[in-house]
């Protein structure tokens, strides 16, 4: 199996952002093998990104590309600034990279054709759709190669991506807009869950620290339960459904014709068609 130590200080990992997700992948990095000389760090707020990542040297960290050691080649450059950014980093890239770099992004929006346009089509590249429980390695992350990549850099991207948790692949770019629509934006779903159980449970009269604290506490619970069990959602739901019980009350308003399934299709097809038209 690819690891992360085949990542070497000869053709080593620039990381461009380290923010809250780029400084939890180098974090997830450094603890699963990789060693402090086959990284480099690019972020402008370089005093922000050293406090993010204490465990690795003051002198890893740069400012900009241009402050890299000129001699430098790197074997993978991950791709963690926002997309308005990416031009720049790009364009600071190019004479940086050779023709095998991989270039792994995990910024929404930007497609395969958008960095070959900038790169050349013979650029290798992987785009990735984390969300955001990837900051404490509890994320989900989708990612397509596109066919320049061999199945070693796939695999090394793959160990790369691990960090921030579970990792799977498509293998047609288009699906990413799918992947967005369900787990990239879905935490925000679950989030608002969470705000419309406990506000359920204050017009019942539970004080608001309360009625946050059950909610929060069952959402968690449950997604535990789930992750751990071996039956699917569908079965657990049906477990703690008494024949005439109060979830089943509660249920027939949820799964009624126009109840929570209709509605969440709704909202993923509106997420779906945003990011389709951010990639435009």
């Amino acid at each position: 199996m690819t690891k992360l130590t085949d990542i070497s200080a000869a053709r080593p990992l620039v990381l461009v952002g380290c923010g809250k997700m780029g400084g939890a992948l180098l974090q997830g990095w450094l603890k699963g093998g990789l060693t402090a000389d086959a990284v480099y760090v690019i972020d402008p707020f370089v005093d922000n990104a050293r406090a993010m990542v204490p465990g690795l040297a003051s002198e890893k960290f740069y400012d900009s590309v241009a402050q890299l050691p000129k001699d430098l080649t790197p074997g993978f450059v991950v791709l963690a600034v926002k997309p308005q950014m990416m031009d720049q980093a790009l364009e600071d890239l190019k004479g940086l990279t050779v023709a095998d770099t991989v270039f792994l992004s995990i910024a929404a929006g930007k497609t395969i054709n958008y960095f070959t346009e900038i790169l050349g089509l013979d650029a290798t590249v992987v785009r990735a759709m984390p969300n955001t429980p990837a900051a404490i390695g509890r994320g989900i992350t989708v990612g397509y190669a596109n066919r320049n990549v061999t199945d070693s850099q796939k695999a090394t991207c793959h160990e790369l991506l691990k960090a921030a948790g579970v990792v799977d692949w498509v293998t047609e770019e288009g699906l990413i807009d799918a992947v967005t629509a369900v787990s990239g934006s879905g935490p925000a779903y679950v989030f608002h869950l969470v705000e419309a159980l406990a506000g359920a449970g204050e017009t019942l009269g539970l004080d608001k620290e309360l009625a946050q604290k059950l909610a929060t506490h069952t959402i968690c619970g449950a997604g535990a339960l789930l992750e751990q069990s071996a039956d699917d959602a569908t079965q657990l739901r049906k477990n703690v459904t008494s024949p005439n019980g109060t979830t089943e009350a509660a249920l027939n308003i949820l799964m009624r014709d126009e109840g929570l399934g209709k509605l969440m299709v709704q909202t993923v097809r509106a997420a779906y068609q945003r990011s389709r038209e951010l990639a435009d």
